[in-house]
């Protein structure tokens, strides 16, 4: 359970693909339609944290999700909303970089919520770490936010915990998230604890004690990436190891009478650190085969196996 958000789903809706894709179209009725269409689903399968980026189709998710909203204020008594920033792309001004300035920050909130069309977000999560951040003026500036009750809580993606804790030090509110990939496809969060000691530690690019940071702060753990693109659950499978994984996939869906891609997700579920998957589909009946994993408690041998087989070898 999130302490902080005592009423959350375990799943989380990843909105990355509302809004009619990654061009400069702008929004049309059907791009609103498809967000209105699957937020009753995901509402429906008791879902109720919805994930947005302020870059996610350059804005366009966060607007047919909003205009979905528009239509129907009262589904917003129901969600958890969260939302990211500090992503920016090539422009006039500059390469792809991340901005952790209190001018930037304040502005993408402003911008989240008049897309959204909502007065408070649930989360602000910094999308990735910006190596000129300037702690007091982040902290002020994350603080502020909160004072001026735009945000209710903050959380980051894809720090290590050393990151984190470095953060944590000059806030008074907890950093009570951090989205991170993981997966059965992407294990350097495990690898990084059951190679210790051995020569294989060296090549994974992983932070130590980030996990245990996280659960020893209540800070969630949330997964995006969580169904590994696919791969064990239809989608094309590059080399041996994906195959067997997908065949070990399908023989425990069966096995447990449930789908390929719950057995994926409870897989991350079967963990003590309380994962959170993040769901990305916007395939409706996939996001409905996915919801059934909070039903599913793999065997320790059955966690084991899959770990194995994934990795291509028995553990050290």
């Amino acid at each position: 359970m999130n302490e902080h958000f005592p009423h959350a789903s375990r799943l989380i809706y990843g909105c990355m693909g509302l809004g009619g894709g990654w061009n400069n179209s702008p929004v049309t009725e059907a791009d609103i339609t498809q967000a209105r269409s699957v937020i009753d689903t995901v509402l429906d399968l008791n879902i109720n944290v919805f994930d947005h980026a302020d870059i996610y189709t350059f804005g366009k998710a966060e607007i047919a999700f909003g205009e979905a909203l528009k239509a129907a204020p009262s589904l917003r008594d129901n969600m958890i909303i969260q939302s990211k920033c500090a992503i920016r792309f090539d422009d006039d001004l500059g390469p792809k970089r991340y901005d952790f300035s209190a001018n930037h920050i304040h502005n993408s909130v402003e911008g989240i919520l008049t897309r959204l069309g909502i007065e408070q977000l649930d989360t602000l999560l910094l999308h990735r770490p910006d190596p000129l951040m300037e702690l007091e003026e982040v902290a002020g500036t994350l603080q502020l936010l909160q004072q001026q009750g735009k945000i209710k809580h903050v959380g980051v993606s894809n720090m290590h915990g050393h990151q984190i804790n470095y953060l944590q030090s000059a806030l008074s509110t907890p950093i009570v998230a951090n989205q991170l990939e993981m997966s059965l496809g992407f294990r350097d969060w495990l690898e990084d604890g059951i190679t210790t000691n051995s020569a294989a530690n060296r090549n994974t690019g992983y932070a130590p004690g980030t996990l245990e940071y996280c659960m020893l702060n209540n800070v969630q753990l949330q997964a995006w990436g969580s169904l590994a693109q696919g791969k064990y659950t239809g989608a094309k499978t590059e080399n041996s190891e994906e195959r067997a994984t997908a065949d070990l996939v399908a023989q425990l869906a069966s096995e447990y009478q449930t789908t390929a891609e719950a057995i994926v997700l409870s897989w991350l579920m079967r963990h003590p650190a309380n994962i959170a998957p993040v769901l990305g589909s916007t395939n409706i009946e996939r996001i409905k085969a996915s919801q059934k994993a909070v039903d599913v408690h793999l065997s320790r041998e059955h966690w084991y196996k899959l770990f194995e087989v994934a990795r291509g070898q028995e553990m050290p």
